[in-house]
């Protein structure tokens, strides 16, 4: 059975603990005068310090102490909160991420330019607490009550040799307050019977402090899964009591713990912390239950249970039609109750597999800002819908596809304040993420208020280009969708953001992989929107399987609007020209048989599968509708990869396997053959 690597777990948490002062950060830039931000970020810093040194960033600790530092001065009111300071500390956060990733690289020069604007930030002091503050800073600084916690604790015997060290808990105890330490060592074993690298201390704390109990829940914040804690708040009179006859908080006691034994009259007088009896739960046991809830796995072990789980739904579906053969009674009952088992099973791995969609617009309030300040530009982020959920996978590969779009957004879309007021806006752009499910698909748009898509520009360029013929007339859908085409801009001028024509291509590409469809509406003077329709999940869809003469396909059931009889008689009133009339419109229809060119000889009476997206309809011909099928997607092999009437391959209960049409592909071709025809006629 494999163990979690004790510092690949401390990476994963010091990127939320990142997270959450980077939004602490953003939310400060507005709110300067914010008190709670500032202890919220300076608490950030003070828990990934601590961690840091705990196990083994030493780097990271050193230079995470500067900027705590300098947010302690702030808390005092040495300093006051400035915009200047959160952008450095927001830089020097990026160093941090950095420190934590690459820790052995050589990241001297970054981080002592870094320390230099922090310093400057400050009012150009060392970023380090003064020996004595002045008058007027302690006149600022508001009295606080001071609390008086009982803190006891004890780590599983291998945290030593997981890289997990006590003492660096204790140093950040005694950051937080006057402490003092009392050592239990009555777990200790014989030493015959002793291990050098296992740990058989527990320890007693009694901490007198100003902080509250979430500062000292976030000294533990990174090995709460693996111990024993209880702290409970105590009088003042129960502190004195717990004290020693010295009345400090020395560390001699610590260093004695873990250098030499304890008199065994001191030893005793301690019991174990799992054999202190409580009165009441402490809260901490309460939020240890509730963390006990939540177990980390790491996502590629939910990537091969999610595969099992294909391979289990594709030998049920083999067993259904076995069962639907037979006329054994007995084994279609059982056929039936795997049948209802393996489809719950994976509707519980597909929940397991979907994150919300804010942990991807939470990194854009970051880009908005770096953006708002290299442009000049005053930009407002709205996001909509951030608890919508979504594959996993599909989030990771839509991360880039959204940073181009949202850039595009601010360097194209919004103009600059003085453009904005002259015409009557407000002088703040506004860009909006949003996400909405809809039937199997998830919705995500980014919008913003700005000038819109010149659509002149958009045809001169792409008549330039050689795209499209000088006078090719184009719906303004059609029009639009030149933005996508490979090395097609219409920036006058190369920047830092866009004007390549690089960028747009790949984001339709990586759409249309994860089998999607992207459209793009705009009005002039009031700004665009681009809208990605994604299935919500990658591994298993609901399919409509269909024949196509003696071929078998896949079309994928989310985007199907309806199925449709078309006889003879009406193909021949077409004339040809492949419409079908639904309610007062006319549809365009592919004929799949010419398609894949398929010798065979067509049924008189054909199907219609409608599929969509977006706006756009197209129905595709078929000989026959086989009926609903779970479909487990496969990837193509490398030699059919470039198909782009196929987005992956299945397995069906037979062992023969069926190809999945990718509908994004064949809308575009009806749309095509529509604009031809309309030519032509």
């Amino acid at each position: 059975m494999t163990t979690l690597d004790p510092v690949a777990v401390f990476r994963t948490e010091a990127a939320e603990c990142l997270e959450a002062i980077e939004a602490g950060l953003l939310d400060l830039i507005h709110q300067l005068d914010n008190k709670d931000l500032v202890d919220a970020v300076f608490r950030g810093l003070h828990t990934l310090k601590g961690s840091g040194a705990m196990f083994g960033f030493e780097a990271l600790a050193a230079f995470t102490h500067h900027c705590e530092t300098a947010f302690d001065r702030v808390r005092k009111g040495e300093v006051a909160a400035t915009s200047e300071l959160v952008a450095a500390v927001l830089a020097a956060q990026d160093h941090m991420r950095a420190l934590v990733d690459q820790p052995d690289a050589d990241h001297g020069d970054t981080g002592h330019k870094l320390l230099a604007q922090l310093q400057a930030a400050v009012g150009g002091k060392e970023a380090a607490p003064a020996a004595v503050p002045a008058p007027a800073a302690v006149r600022k600084a508001p009295a606080k009550k001071t609390n008086n916690w009982r803190i006891r604790f004890s780590l599983p015997a291998n945290s030593m040799a997981n890289g997990t060290n006590p003492l660096g808990l204790l140093d950040e105890l005694r950051d937080l307050g006057e402490c003092t330490v009392r050592a239990n060592t009555s777990a200790i074993p014989p030493l015959d019977a002793l291990t050098p690298t296992e740990l058989h201390i527990s320890w007693d704390v009694t901490l007198t402090s100003e902080q509250d109990r979430s500062a000292i829940d976030d000294v533990f914040i990174f090995v709460l899964d693996d111990m024993e804690l209880s702290v409970e708040e105590i009088s003042g009179q129960a502190a004195a009591t717990a004290a020693p006859v010295e009345g400090k908080a020395a560390p001699a006691p610590v260093a004695a713990a873990s250098a030499a034994p304890v008199s065994p009259t001191t030893a005793a007088e301690f019991r174990p912390v799992e054999a202190v009896p409580a009165k009441r739960e402490a809260p901490a046991a309460v939020s240890q239950a509730k963390a006990a809830e939540n177990v980390r796995v790491p996502a590629e072990r939910l990537d091969e249970l999610m595969d099992r789980v294909g391979e289990l739904v594709i030998a049920q579906s083999r067993l259904s039609q076995l069962a639907s053969a037979s006329t054994d009674i007995a084994l279609r009952s059982v056929s039936e109750e795997i049948e209802r088992l393996s489809g719950e099973l994976r509707d519980t791995m597909m929940v397991l597999r979907m994150v919300p969609v804010a942990t991807l617009f939470s990194r854009f309030r970051r880009l908005v800002h770096d953006l708002a300040r290299e442009t000049g530009k005053v930009i407002e982020l709205v996001t909509e819908g951030e608890s919508t959920e979504v594959d996993k996978t599909v989030i990771e590969r839509l991360a880039d596809p959204l940073v181009h779009l949202v850039r595009n957004s601010i360097d194209h879309g919004l103009e600059t304040p003085a453009d904005r007021l002259a015409s009557g806006k407000t002088e703040a752009g506004t860009v909006t993420l949003s996400a909405r499910q809809a039937g199997g698909e998830v919705i995500i748009s980014i919008k913003d208020d700005g000038r819109g898509i010149n659509r002149e520009r958009v045809r001169a360029k792409a008549e330039s280009s050689g795209l499209i013929q000088p006078g090719q007339p184009l719906s303004d859908s059609e029009l639009l969708q030149l933005i996508f085409a490979p090395g097609f801009s219409t920036a006058a001028a190369i920047t830092n953001l866009s004007g390549r024509g690089v960028g747009m291509d790949v984001v339709k590409k990586t759409v249309e992989a994860l089998r999607g469809a992207i459209d793009i509406v705009s009005v002039p003077g009031q700004g665009s929107e681009v809208s990605l329709r994604i299935p919500l999940t990658l591994a298993i869809i609901d399919g409509l399987l269909v024949r196509v003469g003696s071929g078998r396909y896949v079309i994928p059931l989310s985007a199907v609007e309806e199925c449709l009889e078309l006889s003879l008689e009406e193909d021949l009133r077409s004339r040809g020209r492949s419409f079908i009339s639904l309610r007062d419109s006319l549809v365009p229809f592919l004929r799949l048989r010419d398609l894949f060119r398929t010798g065979t000889k067509p049924d008189v009476h054909q199907k219609v599968v409608v599929i969509s997206t977006g706006t756009e309809r197209v129905g595709l011909v078929v000989d026959q509708i086989i009926g609903d099928h779970q479909t487990v997607i496969k990837s193509m092999s490398k030699l059919h990869n470039n198909v782009a009437t196929f987005s992956g391959a299945t397995i069906l209960g037979d062992g023969s396997v069926a190809l999945i049409l990718d509908v994004g592909h064949l809308v575009a071709a009806g749309q095509q053959q529509e604009a031809q025809l309309r030519v032509a006629g």
